[in-house]
């Protein structure tokens, strides 16, 4: 009956295990004063970049260094693997994935050569952003310092209409 005052909910996982680093900690101005959106950051030890949501991919870069994803709940997340790593114009990403695809939790998105980003980039460091953050309320970060793929990361309470 009163269904109307329940706040949607979603929980994203962990799309890589690593080293939780909070957003303004990002070596990136962009990320850290949140002119891109809001989110966490992960200081990456794995290969694979897994989908923190069933939903779409709505962009993969050219340089498959970021991918999009808009969330079966609506929301838009950038998963931004590395700082400036456009600069490495595909160097070290292996697409698993295309531009348009439904994916679905824990699904492999992107295979990483972690080596040649932390040799050739500027930090590893990759943020987790969401960007359309006019229908949030509020983002609680579920985890603590480390995280493993799959792993509870953010929990985001949707605005009601």
């Amino acid at each position: 009956m009163f269904n109307f005052l329940k706040k949607k909910q979603e929980v994203l996982k962990a799309p890589l295990s690593g080293e939780l680093v909070q957003i303004n900690d990002i070596p990136d101005e962009a990320f850290a004063q949140k002119m891109i959106g809001d989110g966490i950051a992960i200081k990456p030890t794995n290969p694979y970049l897994v989908s923190p949501s069933n939903g779409v991919v709505v962009q993969k870069f050219s340089t498959n260094h970021a991918l999009g994803i808009k969330t079966d709940r609506g929301l838009e997340i950038l998963l931004h693997m590395g700082i400036d790593t456009v600069e490495l114009k595909g160097e070290g990403f292996e697409p698993l994935i295309e531009e348009g695809q439904q994916v679905t939790t824990g699904q492999k998105l992107l295979k990483i050569d972690w080596d040649i980003i932390s040799e050739k980039a500027p930090s590893t460091i990759s943020p987790i952003i969401i960007t359309n953050m006019e229908l949030v309320e509020s983002i609680e970060v579920m985890a603590n310092k480390t995280v493993e793929t799959g792993y509870d990361l953010l929990s985001i309470k949707i605005k009601n209409n």
